[in-house]
């Protein structure tokens, strides 16, 4: 059988997780959810106070459901082949210049 490994227990019996590093890729996509929440209310309430041109901002959700996502994977996708591309034309750091190089 094999042995699960138990994580540490808080005061209330409940078991506690321990901290996860939060990513630029999931601040980035939070952002991206908040931002298109907003827009689904200021919709919402521009279709329910009849403002005008609701049409016009219903249709603007349903484009950017669509291409906010889709530039948000294009700009995580290009900045991490912009850091590769930085990383491997990097010359090479010699960490042993000084010891035994004769």
């Amino acid at each position: 059988m094999s042995q699960l490994t138990k994580q540490p227990e808080t005061q209330n019996g409940k078991q506690e997780n321990p901290k996860r590093k939060t990513t630029p890729r999931q601040i980035a996509a939070l952002v991206c959810v908040v931002l298109l929440v907003g827009m689904y209310i200021g919709a919402f309430i521009v279709a329910c106070l009849d403002l005008g041109d609701s049409g016009r901002l219903f249709a603007g959700c349903l484009v950017a459901t669509i291409g906010m996502p889709i530039l948000l994977w294009l700009l995580i996708w290009s900045i991490e082949l912009m850091k590769k591309r930085r990383d491997d034309n990097r010359p090479p750091q010699d960490t042993d210049a000084g010891i035994g190089a004769e």
